[in-house]
């Protein structure tokens, strides 16, 4: 099972149990280590689940589709490291993965 690094919100960083398979919008919200609102429950319909990847996994993240990249837009707080934790499925390559929870939008 892969373990996650999250840093909340506080700065705080916690580690966390992920499942292959999942996104990491699931891993935070089932873990109950931060509050992410994930509005639309994963459907690339919002930003309520914006993280930041950090600069050693991108690659393996991978890149935000045309739609993520279009909801990133309109955040206030969009970074080139800039994701929706909903479109991150985990894999055992990502084990270690840090994300840190993006500031609520205003």
């Amino acid at each position: 099972m892969p373990q996650l690094r999250i840093v909340k919100r506080s700065g705080e960083e916690a580690i966390i149990d992920a499942t292959a398979g999942h996104s990491v919008m699931e891993a935070i919200t089932n873990s109950g280590v931060e509050d992410i609102a994930a509005i639309c429950g994963g459907a690339c319909a919002c930003a309520t689940c914006h993280v930041y990847v950090a600069k050693e996994f991108s690659e393996l993240a991978g890149a935000a589709s045309e739609s993520e990249r279009e909801l990133l837009d309109f955040s206030d707080n969009a970074r080139p490291q800039s994701r929706l934790s909903c479109q991150i499925i985990i894999t055992e390559a990502l084990a270690g993965l840090r994300v840190e929870v993006a500031p609520e939008e205003d």
